[in-house]
């Protein structure tokens, strides 16, 4: 599909809904994932001054009754198999008056009661209602409402957070300056089209005319799909990225001595090469990295990082595996997804970059946690944001809006950072997951699981603590495939995963490749984890344990994983214990 075309189904989507009789600054809601209409809508959205507020697909249907309802949607863009979901609870929904189905056949549409107040059509139908009855565009004013993202937070009801189209231009033109594509570029939409990250990704490839291709929906499909598109563009997140740097490196370890003498060699001859800022020789590409860079079809040229910090070493390996520019970004939904980014050419690793030019950044002293301006070899304090590209509030919530907002027009991230040289914004902490140990030791356990995220047993990681102990313990979701090959290899025989995660062999083994991950890191001694219990099942957004943007919900998971904190705890305590280790 053309931008040509695509403009012709956007003129006919927003005079449909005109057709419906929804004025302008009516919202409008997205409940699917990552497809072609998504974007087709939000862009008729903005055409014709109605307010995208997105739903997110993996939300239970309490959530997605809640931000309906908080923001008066009219209309509700669906798929079939979220229709039910939509019709079970439709007669809570007030202000609902059409529901469009996306990819339903006409004949399979349900009908509504005679006495319902809501009409429900299919996608194809509302496109033909406005080819009918085509309506001028309406086009917004800067400061008109582009989208209201609700941000699932780790506790709490959501909060809408409002974003204006001059917020969410100026962060892409400024992100724009250091950030260059061209229409013969091609990316892939996978990532959730309800979270600011893509969205503002969208923004930036419809400002280059880059090709966009969606993944099929099915994220362990996701290579199939790379394959297929062959993308120059591929923006993720760590974990994913951690998934490919574990892969890769558990497949070295296991290929031989020859194969994994050549690959360090390698390895370590182009990264040196890379950070002096030099051109690699082919030659390596291919020798070794030519098969790497097939994993994601082979014709990236460009790799994006945000959402949560990613490791240094994972960054290098990327910039050497993928021979392609690696780019972390640093930003939230309350400043339309941009605060920061690395610059074109900038091969140190381990920060987000320089300031987005469409904000100023500023460092603000924590007392309490010992961070100030003062703080050598470089000044430290939690970051504060400014500009044009902040949002205008949390939807009808004051209160919470003038807590993260100060009387000066700063927001409080609630982020700690420090400048390196050259205005690098490095990212070293977090103000409010931070939790104290008995002895008095502030921990941020997200840095902590960030470096366990390393481990190759370690799918995902909770590290917990709190002020009645004085060390960490930690649930580990396995990856199945490395446990079971650490089995096979020290003949352990077990009945299921379930049973070899109980091993208390397996748990050793673990916990001691988890503190050789730890020392590499230069964690503290309070920092590591005493103990850790194994469990099969992941952490996701099903089990409300990840919000959709996939960090953990702590308070979620304590509860989930009580039984297992509290024997972990009772064994640590009647334990012959090793002193220098509880230092």
């Amino acid at each position: 599909m053309t931008y040509g075309e695509a403009g012709t189904v956007r003129l006919a989507i927003g005079s449909g809904l005109r057709h419906h009789g929804l004025l302008e600054g009516a919202c409008i809601g997205l409940y699917f994932i990552n497809r072609p209409e998504w974007l087709i809508v939000d862009h008729a959205c903005s055409a014709y001054s109605y307010i995208s507020v997105p739903l997110y697909d993996t939300l239970g249907p309490d959530a997605v009754k809640y931000i309906v309802n908080h923001a008066d949607v009219q209309a509700i863009f669906c798929l079939p198999h979220t229709l039910n979901t939509l019709l079970s609870f439709l007669s809570e929904i007030p202000s609902v008056r059409l529901v469009v189905v996306v990819g339903g056949i006409d004949e399979h549409v349900p009908s509504l009661p005679s006495n319902s107040q809501v009409e429900l059509i299919s996608f194809a139908k509302l496109l033909s209602q406005g080819h009918s009855d085509l309506q001028p565009f309406c086009p917004p004013k800067p400061e008109d409402i582009a989208t209201i993202c609700y941000t699932s937070g780790t506790t709490g009801t959501p909060k809408g957070v409002v974003l204006t189209h001059g917020n969410l231009i100026a962060t892409v033109a400024g992100a724009s300056l250091t950030l260059k594509f061209c229409p013969s570029d091609i990316y892939i939409s996978y990532l959730p089209l309800a979270h600011i990250y893509e969205r503002a990704n969208q923004v930036m490839m419809a400002y280059y005319g880059v090709a966009v291709g969606f993944y099929q929906g099915d994220n362990l499909k996701l290579m199939d799909d790379l394959a297929a598109l062959r993308p120059t563009i591929f923006c993720s997140v760590p974990r994913v990225y951690n998934r490919i740097y574990s892969g890769i490196m558990n497949a070295v370890q296991t290929s031989g001595v020859l194969r994994k003498r050549l690959f360090n060699a390698v390895y370590n001859s182009k990264k040196q090469v890379i950070i002096s800022g030099r051109n690699p020789s082919p030659m390596w590409d291919r020798l070794v990295f030519n098969k790497i860079k097939g994993m994601l079809g082979g014709r990236v040229h460009f790799m994006g990082s945000g959402a949560s910090p990613l490791s240094p070493d994972v960054m290098d390996f990327l910039r050497v595996c993928f021979g392609c520019q690696v780019i972390e970004g640093y930003g939230m939904t309350e400043t339309s997804c941009v605060i920061s980014c690395m610059d074109k050419g900038d091969n140190l690793s381990g920060h987000v970059g320089s300031p987005n030019p469409a904000c100023e950044i500023k460092l603000v002293d924590v007392p309490e946690m010992n961070y100030t301006s003062e703080d050598q070899p470089y000044p430290r304090g939690e970051i504060c944001v400014r500009g044009p590209v902040l949002f205008q509030g949390y939807y009808k919530d004051e209160v919470q809006t003038k807590e993260v907002i100060d009387g000066d027009g700063w927001l409080h991230t609630g982020d700690i950072g420090l400048w390196l040289p050259g205005g690098r914004l490095k990212i070293i902490d977090r103000k409010k997951n931070i939790f104290k140990l008995a002895q008095g030791e502030y921990i941020a356990p997200e840095k902590i699981e960030n470096v366990y995220a390393k481990c190759k047993f370690v799918s995902q990681c909770f590290i917990y603590g709190d002020s009645l102990n004085s060390c960490l313990v930690a649930i580990v979701s396995v990856d199945p495939d490395v446990l079971k090959d650490w089995a096979t290899s020290e003949a352990i025989k077990y009945e299921n995963l379930g049973h070899l995660c109980n091993d208390p062999r397996a748990r050793t083994a673990v916990l001691t490749e988890m503190d050789a991950i730890g020392r590499e890191a230069q964690l503290r001694g309070f920092e590591f984890a005493k103990s850790v219990t194994l469990v099969v099942e992941p952490f996701t957004v099903e089990n409300d344990l990840l919000t959709p943007t996939f960090k953990i919900k702590r308070p979620q998971a304590k509860a989930y994983f009580a039984a297992a904190i509290s024997n972990m705890y009772a064994e640590i305590s009647t334990s012959d214990t090793n002193p220098q280790k509880m230092l």
